[in-house]
């Protein structure tokens, strides 16, 4: 059996809607763009949702719209994907790591106060794997330092914390829609936030820096050629009415892997903090004992057409940041995850039978190397 690391989620509806939108005069700041965004608003309960071609850019004008300049600092966790430390630098700005919470992967909120400096600009809250972060005092700490706070929610659509929806609980967030996603749109983003002065900024950043009423080629301010295309608002707009259908369906997939790896020993499930009222399972990443030499378990897996993935390498660890300074043991807990955890074959059309066969592997993968570390 071969089974993909993740797949879309697409039906006929999702075709027919981006061929519809290839018999029209509209191939971009179109009328599809404009419904998704209304259509994401109305889910996510924010005031404006702003189409974006990536949840990098996405970040990136989170950054610009919050005043990070040259010489600031942004704190943000190193176990994520590196767009979360990267739009920081592309405003010649610092990103500050902190380590993380152990178990949930995200950013531990006991350690933000000590790494804040009088150049501190902002937090980047990232909600790693579908799972928000401690929220609440991260705000208040935010409050008391007079700071921006900005979810990167880019893996967290649908997710709550304390009943309150990923993405509402801050400045701005972004989401993203790679296909690896919950929801896709191909390539593609989207910025929300209950600003009503950071919602003209972000369409006109954008947009090439065109502001609302500037003429075709007048440009208010630097801007950046980062928006939606209508095939894709037409694919997104399908896929978020959808949301709940898929997210549904990812959820019975992570019930099968919980099932299943409770049996397996020195494998641990992921890790749902009492604070997350509802999880949007993004990927599924299982732990390992220490005994269990996780690289080399993703080659026996890979032996036996079972994809994986290490998730994440950390941030610091990256050569670019390493060479900013950054070195292996400055973040013990993003290392030590960064080493033993590991994302299994994961999508909303992965089958039960699929699901068993990744673990039958894994069980046997664990009991070769329990063994050898345990000779009788």
């Amino acid at each position: 059996m071969r089974i993909p690391m993740s797949s879309p989620d697409i039906t006929q509806a999702e075709i027919d809607a981006v061929n519809e939108v290839l018999t029209t005069q509209w191939l971009a700041l179109g009328p599809k763009m404009d419904q998704f965004e209304g259509a994401f608003s109305a889910y996510t309960g924010s005031k404006h949702s702003i189409a974006v071609n990536s949840g990098t850019s996405g970040l990136h004008l989170a950054m610009i719209t919050a005043g990070v300049q040259p010489g600031d600092e942004v704190i943000t966790p190193s176990f994520s994907f590196i767009a979360s430390a990267n739009c920081v630098l592309y405003e010649r700005a610092t990103p500050v790591f902190v380590d993380i919470d152990p178990l949930t992967g995200n950013i531990d909120p006991n350690l933000i106060e000590a790494a804040i400096t009088e150049r501190t600009k902002a937090i980047i809250a990232v909600h790693a794997f579908g799972q928000p972060p401690d929220m609440d005092p991260i705000l208040e700490i935010a409050r008391r330092h007079n700071l921006y706070v900005i979810e990167d929610a880019c893996e967290a659509i649908g997710a709550e914390y304390k009943g309150r929806r990923a993405g509402t609980m801050s400045d701005a967030a972004v989401f993203a829609f790679y296909p690896n996603k919950q929801m896709t749109t191909g390539e593609g983003g989207m910025i929300v936030t209950d600003n009503d002065e950071w919602d003209m900024l972000f369409r006109s950043l954008r947009n090439q820096g065109r502001d609302v009423f500037d003429a075709w080629l007048n440009h208010t301010r630097l801007g950046y050629n980062y928006r939606m295309d209508e095939m894709s608002a037409a694919l997104g707009l399908v896929q978020v009415q959808r949301i709940e259908e898929i997210l549904a369906k990812r959820a019975q997939v992570a019930q099968w892997y919980n099932e299943r790896i409770d049996q397996i020993p020195g494998v641990h499930k992921p890790y749902i903090a009492d604070t997350t009222t509802r999880m949007s399972w993004f990927v599924y990443v299982v732990r390992f004992d220490d005994e269990i030499d996780r690289d080399a378990m993703m080659h026996f897996l890979n032996e036996r057409n079972v994809p994986s993935r290490a998730y994440f390498t950390p941030i610091h660890l990256q050569p670019l940041y390493q060479q900013m300074g950054w070195k292996r043991g400055d973040l013990p807990h993003t290392e030590h995850a960064g080493d033993t955890f590991l994302a299994l074959p994961f999508s909303s059309v992965m089958t039960e039978e699929q699901t068993d066969y990744v673990c039958q592997q894994l069980r046997e993968g664990v009991a070769e190397f329990l063994s050898v570390a345990s000779p009788v």
